[in-house]
């Protein structure tokens, strides 16, 4: 017995491209891509720390590294991608949390927003001021 022929096609769904077709997949694609590159960061703080369980010599040649223009132009860069990164996240927020009612009316999510990313400027502001008073 010989196989049935079908002279039909069947339907494949295009996927080249799918990323582009809604602006909300490109925003989730570089929050994803933003955090790719924060655990790249990550390897490199954990590199410091290696160097410095390995002495200070070793220390002090890893923070030379770090004082390349190469690698002051990748720490403006990384402080960007932390930045959006970070903003992504406070934009997810709101989606993640129970309602909140305040004076009896539901908050916007844009204030829930901006509240988060207010409470995070100013935490690292104190930080900074904290440690900028240690004397080294």
């Amino acid at each position: 017995m010989s196989a049935p022929t079908d002279k039909r096609r069947p339907y494949l769904r295009p996927i080249r491209g799918w990323w582009k077709r809604d602006p909300y997949y490109i925003s989730y694609l570089a929050m994803e891509a933003t955090s790719l590159l924060i655990a790249v960061y990550a390897l490199i703080l954990l590199f410091g720390l290696l160097r410095l369980g390995q002495g200070e010599a070793a220390f002090n040649g890893w923070l030379e590294a770090l004082q390349s223009p190469l690698s002051v132009a990748l720490h403006g860069l990384m402080l960007l991608v932390f930045a959006y990164h970070s903003y992504s996240w406070f934009k997810v927020m709101p989606k993640t949390l129970p309602t909140i009612y305040w004076r009896g009316a539901k908050l916007p999510q844009p204030v829930i927003t901006r509240i988060g990313v207010a409470a995070a400027v100013v935490l690292n502001l104190l930080v900074i001021v904290a440690l900028s008073g240690i004397p080294s």
